[in-house]
C-alpha cells in the first residue's frame, strides 16, 4: 500500500530492505561457495611434497590427491545438473556444501594416501554441486536487470580462486601442517550452508526422469578422458590408449543420449549454436591460460633465473587486472555485443602471451609485468560476456544445464591445457616454455575467431 502522498508505506520498505538482504545473502552464499569449490581444485597442488612425505607416498600417487578432486568434479557435473533441474538447485547447493565438509574433514583425518585420495574424490562431488548450480542459481535469484553484473562477480570469484590458491597454501603450510588445507573449509562451509539456508528460494523441479545408464557411461567416458591425458607425461600410464578408449566412449555416450528423451547431455541446448560456439570459445580460453600458467613458472626461474618468491610475484598482475576488469566487462557486456568482446579480449590474451614469448633473457620485471597485465586484461574482457551468453541463450529452465556445461567447458580446457604444456616441458623440447607460451597465442586467437564467428 501506499499512503496519501504516494509514497511506499512502512510495510512496502520492510519488505524491500529484507528482499535486498537476502538477496545479498543469496549471493555471498553463492559466491563463497563458488570460491570454496574452486579454491580447493588448485590448493593441494603446492602441497604435494609435503603429502607425500608425510604419508610415505610416492609423488606420482601424491598428485591423485590434485588429480582426483577434479576427477570426481568432471564426472558429477552433467548428472548434477539433471538432478538440480529434477530435485530444485537449492537442495543441490545445501547437499553440496554437507558434501564438501565432510570430504574436509575425511581428508583431514586421512592416515593413508589412499584413504585421502577417496576423501578428496568425495569432495569433489561436493565441489561439482556447487559449481554446477551456482550460475543457475544466480539466473534465479538476481534480477535479470542485474544478471550481466552479477555473471561479473562470479566470473571475478573463479579467477580470484584459481589464481590465489598457491598463496593462501603457501600461508597455511608456512603457518601449519597440510591437514589444515582442508580444516579450514570446515568454518567456511557452515557460514555457506547458514547463508544459503536463509537466503536461497526454493526451486520447484521438473518432471524429468533421470537417465543413470546415461550418466554411468558419461562419467566412464570422461574418466578415461581425464585419466588419460593426465598420464601423458608418466611412463607406463598407457596413456594413448585411455585416451583412445575416452574417444570411443564419448561417441558411443553422445549417440546414445540423442535417443533418449531426457538425456544428461543437454542436446536441446547445443543444437543452439550461439551456445554451442560459446563453449567451444570457452574451451579455448581456459587451454589458453592453462597453458601459460603452467609454462610461466618454468621460464621465469629455469630461463629468466629468477626466485620462487620473484616469479610470484611476477604472476601477480594476470589476476590482479581481472578484478577490475571483470566487473567493467559485466557493464560492456549490457550495452555492447558480447562477442565483440570476447573476441577482442582474447585477441588481447593472445598478443599478450605472443608478446611474452617474444622476451629476451636480459628483460626486467616490468616488462614481464606489462605482458601480463594484458593477458589478464584480455582474459577478464572474455570471461563474463561470454559466460552470460552461455547463461542465456536457453531458456531459463534449463538454467542447471547451461551452467554445467559451462563448468564442463572450463575443467577440459585447463585439463588439456595442462596436458599440452606438461608434455611440452617433459619431453626436452628446446625452450619448450616459449613455444608453450606460442602455442597458447595460437589457442586464445582460435577462441577469438570462433567468438567473432557468433555475429554471422
Amino acid at each position: 500500500m501506499q499512503n496519501a502522498a504516494g509514497r511506499p508505506s512502512m510495510q512496502q520498505a520492510k519488505d524491500g530492505e529484507q528482499t535486498g538482504i537476502k538477496l545479498g545473502c543469496a549471493m555471498f552464499a553463492i559466491l563463497l561457495g563458488t570460491f570454496m569449490s574452486n579454491l580447493d581444485a588448485a590448493i593441494a597442488n603446492v602441497a604435494i611434497p609435503a603429502i607425500s612425505l608425510d604419508l610415505h607416498s610416492a609423488p606420482d600417487t601424491a598428485v591423485w590427491v590434485v588429480n582426483g578432486y577434479q576427477l570426481a568434479m568432471g564426472v558429477f557435473i552433467l548428472p548434477l545438473a539433471a538432478l538440480g533441474e529434477r530435485w530444485g538447485y537449492r537442495r543441490i547447493h545445501l547437499g553440496g556444501v554437507a558434501l564438501f565438509v565432510i570430504g574436509s574433514i575425511a581428508c583431514a583425518v586421512s592416515p593413508s594416501i589412499g584413504a585421502l585420495i577417496a576423501a578428496r574424490a568425495f569432495q569433489g562431488i561436493g565441489g561439482a554441486c556447487l559449481a554446477t548450480v551456482g550460475p543457475a542459481l544466480i539466473r534465479i535469484v538476481v534480477p535479470q536487470s542485474m544478471s550481466g553484473r552479477a555473471l561479473g562477480w562470479l566470473a571475478l570469484t573463479v579467477a580470484l580462486s584459481a589464481s590465489t590458491g598457491p598463496s593462501i597454501a603457501a600461508f597455511i603450510l608456512h603457518a601449519s601442517s597440510w591437514p589444515w588445507l582442508f580444516w579450514v573449509n570446515v568454518p567456511i562451509s557452515a557460514v555457506v550452508f547458514a547463508s544459503a539456508g536463509f537466503s536461497l528460494p526454493p526451486t520447484r523441479g521438473a518432471k524429468r526422469s533421470f537417465d543413470a545408464i546415461g550418466a554411468i557411461m558419461g562419467g566412464i567416458a570422461l574418466a578415461l578422458s581425464i585419466i588419460g591425458v593426465a598420464g601423458l607425461n608418466t611412463a607406463g600410464s598407457h596413456a594413448g590408449l585411455m585416451i583412445a578408449a575416452g574417444v570411443v566412449s564419448t561417441a558411443f555416450f553422445v549417440w546414445h543420449q540423442r535417443h533418449r528423451e531426457h538425456p544428461i547431455l543437454p542436446n536441446d541446448l547445443l543444437a543452439i549454436p550461439l551456445f554451442s560456439m560459446s563453449l567451444l570459445t570457452s574451451i579455448c580460453a581456459y587451454a589458453a591460460q592453462a597453458t601459460a600458467l603452467v609454462s610461466l613458472p618454468f621460464m621465469f626461474e629455469q630461463t629468466f633465473g629468477r626466485s620462487i618468491r620473484v616469479s610470484g610475484m611476477l604472476m601477480t598482475p594476470w589476476p590482479l587486472v581481472i578484478v577490475f576488469v571483470a566487473p567493467l566487462a559485466a557493464r560492456l557486456a549490457e550495452r555492447y555485443r558480447a562477442s565483440v568482446l570476447c573476441g577482442i579480449g582474447l585477441a588481447l590474451l593472445a598478443g599478450g602471451l605472443w608478446e611474452t614469448a617474444a622476451l629476451s633473457t636480459s628483460a626486467g620485471n616490468l616488462s614481464i609485468a606489462w605482458r601480463l597485465a594484458i593477458c589478464g586484461i584480455g582474459f577478464g574482457l572474455y570471461q563474463t560476456p561470454n559466460n552470460k551468453l552461455v547463461m542465456t541463450s536457453g531458456p531459463r529452465e534449463r538454467s542447471g544445464a547451461a551452467s554445467a556445461m559451462m563448468s564442463l567447458a572450463r575443467l577440459g580446457g585447463m585439463t588439456l591445457g595442462a596436458a599440452v604444456a606438461t608434455v611440452m616441458l617433459g619431453k626436452g623440447i628446446d625452450h619448450a616454455p616459449f613455444k608453450a607460451l606460442i602455442l597458447a597465442g595460437g589457442i586464445a586467437a582460435t577462441g577469438s575467431g570462433i567468438s567473432l564467428l557468433r555475429l554471422l
